[in-house]
């Protein structure tokens, strides 16, 4: 019988449940975040939210959060989708979504990211499972930063 640890250890990466991510499309690099599997998609801080029409198609535009280390900038995307998402307080609503790069210990994959308001939480974004699905990631529920450096700064807000 293999020893499952050791399986495991060769196999899969091991992220905390805070690390740094990337998105190098908005110009935020390495920046701190909460994993969260209980959410099912990764949600971001946005400001100004506006749609428009781009070449028939629907696009986006907003500013990314301003984290220390990155000046927020308004992003231009066009809109993946709109989905039916349950907030932090159990209130449903309806968020427009995009989908961009994420690098997160050395390796980088296009995720759906939320766009919403979260100015009165810790951290700008939190990592939903949606993310990390058929990445073989786990996630060490009592450890942070097992793939990053520790930011001398944690969270935005």
């Amino acid at each position: 019988m293999k020893n499952a640890t050791t399986e495991l250890s060769q196999s899969y990466t091991v992220i905390g449940w805070h690390e740094c991510i990337s998105l190098p499309e908005m110009g935020l690099m390495d920046f701190a975040i909460k994993v969260d599997t209980g959410a099912k998609t990764t949600a971001l801080h946005a400001e100004n939210i506006e749609t428009f029409m781009q070449d028939g198609q629907k696009w986006v535009r907003f500013t990314a959060p301003d984290i220390e280390g990155n000046q927020g900038q308004v992003c231009e995307f066009p809109v993946y989708a709109n989905r039916d998402i349950t907030n932090t307080s159990g209130t449903p609503e309806t968020r427009i979504v995009i989908r961009t790069p994420m690098v997160l210990a050395g390796r980088q994959w296009k995720i759906d990211i939320s766009l919403t308001d979260r100015g009165n939480m810790r951290f700008p974004l939190i990592l939903g499972r949606r993310a990390l699905r058929s990445r073989n990631i786990l996630v060490h529920p009592d450890q942070s930063y097992l793939v990053s450096d520790k930011p001398d700064f944690e969270g935005s807000n």
